[in-house]
């Protein structure tokens, strides 16, 4: 029994090592499979940091107001239906859309109150935005603005809203070591866009404005309608003002004068179209010295009166009611 017992044991060893042979070296894996990661293709985003990750439900007593901020912006829609406004423009958006927006567009988001928006933002600093061959090719909504570009598109078939879903997950637990979890999931979410939607990614700490042009901007969307003067802009910024207007027009494209300008013939159309208010009430409200300059000014802009403006807003109304 002895011999036949160890018989038995060799043969299965040899039988085990033929089946090895013939299966593994022949290059049959047994249903095991190895794939090699090519290290040259590795994608990379050194330049990229996540900021913050904020979540929101559109209430009755919120109101969202413009604004810009030095670095872009993804704005995903979890459920609901509302428009989104840019300089001058709105779109619709409604769940799964995902909004790109560049650093430095004014925008805000309006619900509908059957509705209501609820949804995610990441603040990404770093990097911009291409959006020149996709929307040749992608269905969406594309904006170009003064400061920057808008892309909208739909994404039900990618998996960016389980990307989204974990990195909140991390927020909230704040596990050991989330902040690199953080970080991780942000490359895979722009892995994603890249792949499913060919969009390009600049990436560069120059996409962000400097300091100073920055506390400039944001000082004149928030006193726009105050007496603002180039030797004002100069004193806060503690800069020669030949200098700021240099710095300002290579960061934002146009002088600091010509975007105060911009920003209170933009404010000026809101008026019209929102309120009853006169050309004369208007004009003050907004910092204009002058009815007939507010006229002059917004005119060049618009190519419109003011109240020609007011009649063809209020005849657009007309139609769709």
């Amino acid at each position: 029994m002895d011999k036949i017992y160890k018989f038995c044991y060799i043969f299965n060893n040899v039988c085990s090592f033929l089946f090895y042979y013939f299966n593994i070296e022949r290059g049959q894996s047994m249903g095991n499979t190895r794939h090699c990661i090519d290290d040259n293709k590795l994608s990379c985003f050194d330049t990229i940091k996540l900021l913050y990750v904020s979540t929101s439900k559109y209430e009755g007593d919120w109101q969202s107001i413009l604004h810009s901020h030095p670095f872009s912006e993804l704005f995903y829609v979890v459920q609901g239906s509302g428009s989104f406004i840019t300089e001058g423009m709105e779109f619709s958006v409604g769940k799964n859309d995902l909004v790109v927006i560049n650093p430095n567009v004014q925008h805000t988001e309006k619900s509908l109150p059957t509705a209501p928006l609820e949804y995610i933002v990441l603040g990404i600093e770093g990097l911009s935005f291409s959006f020149e061959e996709i929307a040749a090719t992608q269905e969406g909504v594309y904006m170009q603005t003064a400061f920057g570009d808008v892309y909208k598109y739909n994404t039900q078939n990618s998996n960016i809203f389980a990307y989204l879903n974990i990195l909140l997950e991390e927020i909230n637990k704040k596990a050991e070591n989330y902040e690199t979890v953080c970080q991780n999931l942000l490359e895979v979410i722009m892995i994603c866009m890249l792949r499913n939607n060919n969009l390009s990614i600049v990436q560069s700490s120059n996409a962000l404005l400097n300091r100073e042009c920055t506390q400039i901007k944001h000082y004149l969307d928030a006193n726009y309608a105050e007496n603002i003067t180039l030797d004002m802009l100069a004193s806060l910024s503690h800069m020669n003002k030949y200098y700021l207007v240099h710095a300002f027009t290579k960061c934002i494209g146009i002088s600091p004068i010509t975007y105060l300008l911009q920003k209170r013939i933009q404010e000026g159309k809101s008026l019209l179209e929102s309120t009853s208010y006169s050309i004369s009430q208007i004009s003050t409200t907004l910092g204009f010295s002058s009815q007939s300059y507010f006229s002059q000014a917004f005119k060049k802009a618009t190519g419109k009166t003011p109240v020609q403006y007011r009649n063809a807003f209020k005849r657009r109304g007309e139609v769709f009611n």
